[in-house]
């Protein structure tokens, strides 16, 4: 693995994305914790900001972390971070504040115009899967 695509690397990208004074500023939470080669591994407590009025992990926040962190496992592959043609996400369990957030990404192919790539949010304390998601990126520029 080069090291110029691995753990470091996806630190210096997510603090990059984290600093901006868009959207993406949502990032400044997320630690990655693992990566390279493919894949990228971050964690975070769920906080207030990442609350829905129910009090659980909003949709959209995990809709982005889905879209963000697939995307940086990516980029750890010496792929291009193309730009989402397809991008879901299933929910499947809660997570409340003060919860810790694992966010495991894979790259499961990165082709010459389409790339692939999977994620789980998982409860740290016992795995349980919080939501499951996937997108295609066009990456052939």
């Amino acid at each position: 693995m080069s090291a110029k695509k691995g753990l470091e690397f996806l630190k210096y990208i997510a603090e990059y994305i984290a600093k901006s004074k868009g959207y993406d500023s949502v990032m400044k939470k997320v630690e990655i914790t693992s990566g390279g080669d493919g894949k990228c591994l971050a964690e975070f407590t769920v906080s207030e900001e990442h609350l829905n009025r129910g009090g659980g992990l909003h949709g959209g926040f995990t809709a982005t972390l889905v879209d963000n962190i697939t995307t940086y496992a990516l980029m750890s592959k010496d792929c291009h971070p193309g730009v989402s043609v397809d991008l879901h996400v299933s929910y499947l369990k809660a997570a409340k504040e003060g919860d810790e957030v694992i966010i495991d990404a894979t790259t499961v192919k990165a082709g010459k115009t389409l790339a692939y790539i999977e994620c789980e949010l998982r409860h740290k304390k016992n795995g349980a899967i919080i939501a499951k998601g996937a997108q295609t990126k066009f990456v052939g520029f």
